[in-house]
């Protein structure tokens, strides 16, 4: 007599197939019952109040404020030159004389600095306060004219 094709896995896994598709059918019933469809716009509208929350109901019209376009400023505002004195003041964060390179904390703008060996009239360590003018480099800001503070 031949033994069943049917294991104990083989069921097991049927078990669990089924399970999941009774959950399923199960869900979609649920989802089918709680359906919102049909609202009306007004039910799906989100407002915000003056302060940046969501709201579900409509502002004030009382309370509006109206901007001028040409008041608004979008982005970083423009250094207009000759406003900064171009001999600035700082302190060496960081400087590798293996590699010639290191950085200046600007003390007046908290920005920092690329500084080169080739723009350096003394050996710099870190925490020397410097003087030093500012020029665009190709990667961006960096120090020329550096010199080491008395």
């Amino acid at each position: 007599m031949g033994k069943s094709q049917e294991t104990f896995g083989k069921k097991e896994k049927e078990k669990k197939r089924n399970k999941a598709r009774q959950d399923k059918a199960e869900k979609m019933q649920e989802r089918k019952a709680n359906a919102t469809k049909g609202k009306s716009l007004d039910d799906m509208m989100a407002y915000l109040d003056e302060n940046g929350n969501l709201s579900s109901t409509p502002p004030d019209p009382r309370k509006k404020k109206v901007f001028n376009q040409e008041d608004m400023q979008i982005g970083v505002a423009r250094q207009v030159e000759g406003e900064m004195d171009p001999v600035r003041k700082g302190v060496v964060t960081f400087f590798n004389d293996d590699k010639g390179f290191g950085f200046i904390n600007d003390l007046e703008t908290q920005e920092r600095i690329f500084v080169h060996v080739n723009q350096l009239t003394e050996r710099l360590v870190e925490k020397d306060k410097v003087t030093f003018e500012v020029e665009m480099g190709p990667k961006g800001p960096s120090a020329v004219n550096v010199v080491k503070e008395k």
